[in-house]
């Protein structure tokens, strides 16, 4: 696929202390002075305050594959600078896209010149990790659109943000590179509002709570992550791997007799956050195994022995249902919406027919 055209990362101004370079095939260099020492200030977080039109992401990336040199050398993201330091930063122009069109079909729910908006169906992941990897959102939005925006990955183009597998919803893919960056650092600034809806196991004891628990990656389990509770009872040695701060907001929508419909407002984006803070209090989502929910069918919603046992909701019941930001281009704020899935409605009709007058038990 075609390198698409991608901006130039370096600032228009601010050249006092600032010298650019071009070697003519892309390559685009940059020479920073450090005036005076910067307390407090890490290199990763300054970098990004210079160059506006590169996102925190990147600039991690740039400085963990050497292409970020302090006095010379490289260094790593939590330097803090001095005073009298030089940093040198190239950006290597981008890779072609590596995903392989597929004609997939998607749920479009907003469309414009800069941005789609889709409702993700489940048992679809985001992006391939690897180009023999095809059915990810990706496959589909190489396919439907000619003019994605590049990104420091070419297996995502186009993509702002993730949803997991089977957590259905609204995912953000931006057409063009500014309409990536400027919804990128919204993301990274935390200045979106990201609301889902889950049904979790049993009633929490308060109609809304904030849950303020740090996350970080299973010490020994692959792709799974744990929070600060759970990592004190593995060990101490563990606790290097939870420095990442974690705050979920949710309020309950709905009672039912042993679940709950709940709304939930991630403040931070942790991967698996939703799942884990659910589960860190003791209300996991349901048909989520991987933390500590239950597949379920109609017997454990009726309580009857007759009824099927047969389990129908075999995925976490989590759905992007909202997400608001401001207009890459325009500026204005825009909500979108996504509606349930059909088993997500499905879920919800039995519970309010059955559950709901108290004749359900798990």
């Amino acid at each position: 696929m075609a390198r698409p055209p991608h901006h130039d990362p370096l600032p228009e101004s601010d050249l006092e202390v600032l010298e650019t370079f071009d070697n003519g095939e892309g390559v685009r260099k940059a020479r920073i002075t450090v005036r005076r020492k910067l307390p407090g200030a890490r290199l990763d977080k300054y970098l990004v305050s210079r160059f506006k039109k590169a996102s925190r992401s990147i600039i991690q990336k740039l400085i963990k594959s050497g292409e970020v040199l302090v006095n010379g050398k490289p260094t790593k993201n939590s330097y803090e600078m001095e005073g009298g330091d030089v940093i040198e930063i190239t950006f290597q122009p981008p890779e072609p896209y590596d995903v392989v069109p597929e004609d997939i079909p998607l749920d479009i729910v907003y469309e414009d010149d800069y941005i789609i908006a889709i409702n993700k169906p489940i048992n679809m992941i985001a992006h391939p990790a690897n180009r023999t990897q095809g059915g990810t959102v990706a496959n589909a939005v190489a396919f439907y659109s000619k003019e994605l925006a590049q990104t420091d990955d070419p297996f995502r183009p186009g993509i702002v943000h993730r949803l997991d597998k089977n957590t259905t919803g609204l995912m953000v893919i931006a057409k063009t590179d500014e309409a990536h960056w400027r919804i990128s650092r919204q993301f990274e600034d935390r200045t979106t509002e990201k609301v889902y809806h889950a049904v979790v196991h049993g009633a929490p004891e308060f109609d809304e709570d904030i849950i303020d628990v740090p996350i970080g990656q299973h010490p020994t389990v692959h792709d799974r992550y744990i929070a600060t509770g759970f990592a004190e009872r593995l060990g101490s040695k563990f606790e290097k791997r939870l420095h990442k701060n974690a705050v979920t907001r949710y309020k309950v929508l709905e009672r039912f007799s042993g679940f709950s419909l709940i709304e939930l407002y991630p403040k931070t984006g942790r991967t698996h956050q939703l799942r884990i803070h659910m589960s860190h209090i003791k209300h996991p989502i349901v048909g989520d195994p991987f933390y500590g929910g239950r597949n379920i069918g109609m017997q454990h919603i009726t309580g009857r022995p007759s009824d099927s046992p047969d389990l129908i909701w075999k995925r976490q019941m989590l759905h992007a249902c909202r997400l608001t930001f401001k207009h890459p281009i325009e500026q204005e704020p825009i909500t979108l919406e996504a509606p349930y899935p059909q088993d997500f409605i499905d879920l919800l009709a039995a519970l309010r027919e059955y559950a709901a007058r108290g004749k359900g038990r798990l």
